[in-house]
Formats: C-alpha cells, structure tokens, sequence
C-alpha cells in the first residue's frame, strides 16, 4: 500500500462502488460519511425494495436522462446494465425483471444491495469515517486538503459523490454542489426531478387516484410551446403526478401550462368529428353516454362536463357547437396551470448539478483540475424512474475508478524507473 490517498466524499453507492472498483490501484481509500450510516437514500429507493437498474439494450438507457443522456454514453457502455446484475449476482444478491423492465432484488431488500457494498470495502481495505461530514476541500501544490470538523488531510485525488439536494433527511443536502463552486466548478439550476406537480386552481381533486396510460402531455411557457412527453398520469388531491409528470418534471417550472390529451393518438379536430358522428348515430341518448366510447372513465366524464357547465342530463341532439367545442378542448388540451413542483422532502432526485462541460465524460475527471471527480447525482443529470438513476450512479462510479487505477499505474511505473 502506497502513502498516497484518495478521499471519496459521501458513502452512498455511487461512492462506495468508486471505492471498491479502485481499491486495487494501491491507494489508500477513506469515504467520508456525514451521517452515523451509509447510503440512507438509497434504503428508501423503489420504496425500500431498490429498482437497482433496467432491462433492455444500455444505448437505449441515453434518452432517459432528458437533454443530457449523451454526456453519460462513454459510463453506460462501459459498465453497463448487464454488468451490474452480474456484479451483484456474483457477490450473492439474485435480481429479477419485472414485466415492465425494471430490475429489483429477488428479496425486495435495499438493504441485501448495501450489504455488499458495505462488506467489499471492508475486505478492500476501504475506511469508511462515519459522521465525519466535509467542510472544506482546497487544492494546494498538486495535492488537495481535505478539512472536517474531526481532522484535516492531504490527499492526492477526491471523489466528490455527495448526491443531489432532494429528501434533505437523508443527508442529500447539496454539499457537493457547494464544494464544487469552492474548487471553481460551475453548478447548473439546480431543482427537484422525479416530482408531482401542483396546479392552481385545481378541478379535479375528488377524483384523485384515478390512473391513465400513456397520456400526451404538452408543456408551455409564456404562450410558447416547449416540448411534449407521453407517460401514464395520476391524478392526486392537489395536482398531477404518475411516471409521465415525475419524468417530465425535469423541464416543469411554476407558472407553465400543462395541457393533457385524454384521447392519445386523436387530435381536436378528429375528436370533433368522431363525437359528431356518434351524437346522430345515438338518437336521444345523454351525452355522457356518448362521451363514453371515447374509453374515458365515468368520474372524468362527469368532471368535463361539470368544467364546460354542461347538464349531466343533456341528450345529443340538444349539445350546441359551442358547448361540443368547450368538450372537444377539455378532451383533447386539458389546462392545467403549474403552481409548484413537489418540493425536496418529496422529489426523488435533482435537476441540475455540477456543470457537464467542464468534466471529462470519458472519465468523470475535472477538466482543469486533476484528481478531482465527480459520481452519480451530484452532475447536472437525472434520469427517468426505473432505475436509470443508480445505472448512472454504478456507471460513473466505475469510469472514475478506471481512471484512478490508470493514473495510479502511470505513477508506479514511473517511480520503479
């Protein structure tokens, strides 16, 4: 073991895998924990059960981290989803797919996933300095000093793997975002990912609960259109939410309006005449009855009426243009005006981060400053629901490693010269 140390800042897994993947470069490694135990957050993931990654071909994994899926390409191939089931399966956690394609452990235990990662830095001969948070990191001479409330330290390389500033109880505060502008790096907008949204003036909490698949969801911004997204929506008692508003929320911001189509695949003008057409086709039917081959649920039905102050009891031949138009609109662009994002207590990951134009992708390594890097959350990415998260967490942890044993390595065969 040689004299020179590389410090990892924060124990979650993005920094423990880093510390096992560069155990054998001949450092010695220390991860700083702020809090009594490791990887809180990652306990609480998939609801404690660990949606540790997803099936299917890794370069499909690029368009599920919004606009920056490209920055994470050279991590994904590298060590790739296939790779990390065979890691852990390899080290006793059997994993399973489910029909969907996410990945669990078979036991629907977090707990069995940081097992393994607690026992291999131990048999690595990792230190792990518990409720030991960083207060300071400077670069002084070519080496950097590491400054906690206990101890203060050089250290030839940091990892900074702190995680984003979303569920604050588990010790994901932002430091990393912190220490980061401290070495000179810049730190994107940071906010919450993986949230609900909450509309003003909300119509539609009695029917929290209710579920839609594959909803197209279009997002605008001071009257401009900005993109669209399609996922499954949930109504809740204060807004929207559902794994297309939690993936989407990543391009939210207070003030937008959402507009939701109910009829994917059906744009207004061919609503139109589709409700046209089955108005004389049902005689004197009512037309909540008719709104009902649309495959919209009674309660949503009832709702759009109440919305367009249509009687529940008017028949079809008795709708007028102006009141099928009103339906029309709500079916097909239903408004909803933003009035926050689920907050840090509630979002389960964070947009934002350090700044991806100045850190090598190819290695995770600083740009302008040498033996520092930075893993997982702590970027300027988040991924989708579905494990895309800790694939990128795993993913950057191990090129960063690679480049350590590499730069190790050089520095061995140097000095036996």
């Amino acid at each position: 073991m040689s004299d020179r140390c590389l410090a990892i800042i924060g124990g979650g897994p993005a920094g423990l895998f880093c510390a096992i993947q560069a155990a054998d470069a001949g450092l010695r490694i220390q991860v700083f924990e702020k809090n009594r135990a490791c990887a809180r957050k990652l306990l609480m993931s998939g609801s404690g059960q660990c949606n540790i990654t997803h099936d299917g071909e890794t370069r499909a994994f690029l368009t599920h981290y919004g606009d920056n899926g490209s920055f994470l390409k050279p991590a994904l191939l590298n060590f790739q989803n296939h790779d990390l089931v065979t890691f852990f399966s390899e080290h006793g956690v059997q994993l399973e797919t489910e029909p969907g394609g996410k990945i669990f452990p078979v036991s629907r235990k977090a707990h069995d996933i940081l097992e393994v990662l607690i026992r291999e830095c131990s048999l690595a001969g990792v230190k792990i300095r518990s409720e030991e948070p960083v207060i300071e990191v400077s670069h002084e001479s070519g080496r950097f000093l590491i400054r906690t409330g206990k101890d203060s330290l050089y250290v030839d390389a940091v990892v900074i793997a702190t995680g984003g500033e979303t569920y604050p109880a588990t010790g994901s505060t932002g430091d990393g975002f912190r220490l980061a502008r401290t070495l000179g790096h810049q730190v994107t907008g940071t906010g919450p990912a993986l949230t609900s949204v909450n509309v003003q003036n909300y119509l539609f909490a009695d029917l929290s609960g209710i579920s839609f698949a594959d909803l197209p969801i279009t997002l605008f911004r001071d009257g401009k259109k900005i993109r669209t997204h399609t996922g499954d929506l949930l109504f809740t008692h204060t807004g929207l939410s559902g794994p297309g508003i939690l993936d989407f929320s990543r391009f939210i911001r207070p003030g937008d309006l959402l507009k939701v189509s109910f009829v994917p695949g059906n744009d207004a003008q061919k609503v139109n005449a589709i409700l046209v057409e089955l108005i004389a086709a049902a005689g004197n039917r009512q037309v909540k009855t008719v709104l009902g081959k649309f495959d919209l649920p009674e309660r949503l039905i009832r709702k759009l009426m109440e919305i367009a102050g249509i009687d529940l009891e008017l028949t079809g031949p008795h709708l007028s243009k102006k009141d099928r138009t009103s339906l029309v609109d709500l079916i097909t662009a239903c408004p909803f005006v933003v009035r926050s994002l689920g907050g840090p207590d509630e979002a389960m990951a964070t947009r934002g981060g350090v700044a991806l134009g100045e850190v090598n992708p190819k290695t995770m390594e600083s740009k302008f400053l040498p033996g520092l890097f930075f893993i997982g959350e702590v970027l300027d990415i988040d991924g989708d629901t579905g494990g895309y998260n800790l694939q990128a967490a795993f993913s950057t942890a191990m090129l960063a490693a690679k480049r350590i044993r590499m730069i190790e390595g050089q520095n061995l065969s140097s000095s036996s010269k």
